[in-house]
């Protein structure tokens, strides 16, 4: 009697065992296809997400107009290759241009072991530079003939808004290609995590 009932407990035992097992095991299967609807219903996005607006498809940028950088030297696509390219595009640089361009120095030097890598590049129609070339003696400074800095530009246009007031920064591949460009409200500490991110994942450049 005492086997049959010690018998009796034991299968009870490995039944709730069992039971706890599939449990488990459901709960393992199961919950990652919650999680995944749960995002979709919610629409929720990971943080690792880009913060800049991508561009889609990339944009292979093309330099058919003769342009001249601050040194006089006439510059061809391959400016905007072999490296990274933070670039600005403006009429005149006031005050907000000066901001942007405090701005890509401080996020290209926060790169740190990176900074070979990357480049900063001004495309402006101000034919004054004198002030700006002693600020930033490192920046590319493409600014002649007016009107094919302004053509160039136009490349650079996103939802119908022009480049030159846009006040956003544009990056640009070791391919010569747009990728992303960042809103004026756009933190620079943002920016700096998600070029960190791009350039860590990239093989080129």
């Amino acid at each position: 009697m005492i086997n049959t009932d010690t018998s009796n407990i034991e299968h009870i035992d490995q039944q709730r065992r069992g039971r706890l097992i599939l449990l488990c095991m459901l709960i393992f299967f199961i919950t990652p296809v919650i999680a995944v609807i749960a995002m979709y219903k919610l629409d929720w996005r990971p943080k690792g997400e880009s913060i800049g607006e991508l561009v889609t498809p990339a944009k292979a940028l093309t330099m058919n107009q003769s342009l001249i950088d601050s040194n006089g030297t006439v510059v061809t696509i391959d400016l905007l290759k072999e490296k990274w390219s933070m670039v600005y595009i403006t009429a005149d640089c006031d005050t907000q241009c000066k901001d942007k361009l405090h701005q890509m120095r401080q996020l290209h030097v926060s790169l740190y072991k990176e900074i070979p890598r990357m480049q900063r590049v001004l495309f402006t129609t101000a034919s004054e530079i004198t002030e700006i070339k002693q600020n930033y003696p490192d920046l590319l400074i493409v600014n002649q003939p007016r009107t094919d800095v302004i053509s160039f530009g136009e490349q650079f246009n996103i939802h119908d808004e022009s480049s030159i007031s846009a006040g956003r920064i544009y990056l640009i591949d070791p391919l010569g290609h747009l990728i992303m460009s960042y809103s004026p409200s756009t933190s620079p500490a943002l920016v700096r995590k998600d070029i960190t991110r791009l350039m860590k994942y990239s093989w080129t450049g």
